[in-house]
């Protein structure tokens, strides 16, 4: 369907006027005279003859730099005919200036953190970058936590972030691309990618999607993600975020494309890969050998975190068999106490989980961490003995709890969160049949799952030998010649170091 046009901006056509009083009325009217936006008049020159204004938002401008320039004013000498050029070099002594000639970028740099000077008999203002940067330190991330491995994490601030992405990739190939969405809120976004090693194609892609959205808020990453995003009817997510700078460098060596979005601190990757979900900045700070048993510690904790219930479901309802004579015979004692079958009871204990989850992370940390932990014990000590579920009900539930912690992202436990409750329906209703044709069609949906024009499933399916280094299993540096061929066709070398050897 035709999208219809955006309504007429009937700043972006006014011009400002030459005389200072209409255009400093003109803009306190439009921004409705709010209390943050400032007027200080004053005058260039000793005889005071040019009279002139700033106008800046109180909390974005930096008014000592404001008070110096109205300070100095003064001492500014005036000579015609070229007077506006000669007082916009003298501003541009404390601030990048721009002339400004429509309301429209006007009200735009105002509210960006630029010092509007409007000077009597001229119609072009000047506007003179004095952003006041008011942000939080960099700190460690709070959800990408690792042994040994950067203490550094993105902040809200955009410029800031990008520093810490500079600090790691010294190389001007990295290169650095600014984009504004948001007809209200006027996001400032940066994308930064290797030219040298990034898609052309890929990166033309993004262009044209970011191109495409037209809303008048963008407040978070997640906006844009979803906006950009392959497919919208699916669990899994199909961009990657990180707050930690060196995995963003990491992924831009790779050929990949970060999106940092000013008020957020977190950066966007695409194109995103199933695996990808469950690497650790620490995989790579650790040996080989260690970081390949995290690794592959972490995939045995996705069958366990989405099929440890209704495994259990399965056998103790349809194949009591499996079961050895000794544990049935436990496990039967502990049903005929309970009023609920199986299903139930596990069906139970996961939502309570669950609510239990989400009220730790919403609370006060010190507060949540006790929520947390106080209420699983108490809950599942005191349903055991009132008889309300059986003992090895909060045994797999907790295991279960337990595996999904160690995820790296937690954009990717979300989905197994959700198809667990799938599988032990599955499970209650068809036993282990169930849960086959439940994994088969998660295999398939997988499969059909794109990011970027990119199989979301690459160096998997289809199977890529030479990716192998870096999927499941970490290899040594010294084996990783090659970027990944998923994201990247051109400039594919990343190192030629020789194997270690022992000194003869």
């Amino acid at each position: 369907m035709k999208q219809s046009a955006p309504p007429h901006d009937y700043l972006a056509n006014k011009k400002p006027s030459s005389h200072l009083a209409d255009t400093v009325e003109f803009i306190l009217t439009t921004t409705g005279h709010s209390e943050d936006i400032l007027v200080r008049p004053f005058s260039f020159g000793r005889n005071q003859t040019l009279k002139a204004a700033f106008l800046y938002v109180e909390g974005l401008c930096n008014e000592e730099a404001v008070e110096k320039m109205i300070s100095r004013a003064r001492f500014f000498a005036k000579k015609e005919p070229d007077v506006f050029e000669r007082a916009q070099q003298y501003l541009e002594e404390v601030g990048h200036t721009e002339t400004l000639n429509r309301f429209r970028p006007l009200i735009d740099k105002l509210f960006t953190g630029y010092a509007i000077c409007v000077i009597d008999g001229f119609s072009t203002p000047i506007a003179v970058a004095v952003p006041l940067y008011a942000e939080r330190p960099v700190s460690e991330p709070m959800t990408e936590k690792v042994v040994r491995g950067s203490r550094e994490g993105f902040v809200e601030n955009v410029r800031t972030n990008i520093s810490l992405l500079r600090r790691r990739i010294g190389d001007e190939q990295l290169w650095i691309e600014t984009k504004t969405i948001g007809t209200r809120t006027k996001t400032k976004i940066m994308i930064a990618y290797m030219n040298d090693i990034v898609d052309k194609n890929m990166l033309r892609e993004l262009h044209t999607r970011l191109d495409r959205i037209y809303t008048d808020s963008v407040l978070e990453d997640g906006n844009i993600e979803e906006l950009i995003q392959d497919q919208t009817y699916t669990p899994f997510p199909t961009v990657y975020s990180t707050e930690r700078p060196d995995t963003t460098a990491a992924h831009l060596l790779e050929g990949k494309i970060a999106i940092l979005s000013d008020g957020s601190p977190m950066a966007l990757i695409v194109p995103a890969l199933f695996v990808q979900f469950f690497h650790n900045a620490e995989d790579h700070t650790q040996r080989a050998d260690i970081g390949t048993l995290i690794r592959l510690l972490r995939f045995m904790c996705i069958f366990i975190a989405m099929l440890a219930p209704s495994f259990y479901i399965a056998i103790t309802t349809f194949h009591q068999e499996l079961i050895p004579t000794g544990l049935l015979g436990n496990l039967a004692a502990q049903q005929e106490g309970t009023p609920f079958p199986t299903f139930v009871e596990t069906l139970m204990m996961e939502v309570t989980f669950e609510i239990l989850r989400e009220a730790g992370i919403r609370m006060p940390q010190p507060v949540g961490q006790a929520v947390s932990i106080v209420g699983a014990i108490v809950i599942g000590q005191a349903a055991v003995q009132a008889g309300i579920v059986s003992a090895a009900v909060v045994i797999v539930i907790s295991i279960t709890a337990i595996a999904s912690f160690v995820f790296p992202s937690y954009s990717i436990g979300v989905p197994i969160r959700i198809l667990r409750f799938g599988f032990m329906a599955l499970a209650a209703s068809f036993g282990l049949l169930g849960i086959c044709i439940g994994f088969t069609a998660v295999l398939l949906h997988l499969s059909t799952l794109k990011s970027f024009g990119i199989p979301y499933l690459k160096g998997l399916s289809p199977f890529v030998w030479k990716d192998q280094t870096d999927t499941i299993f970490r290899a040594p540096k010294w084996l990783m010649d090659e970027r990944p061929e998923a994201t990247t066709k051109s400039n594919q070398t990343r190192q030629r170091t020789p194997k270690p050897s022992p000194k003869d």
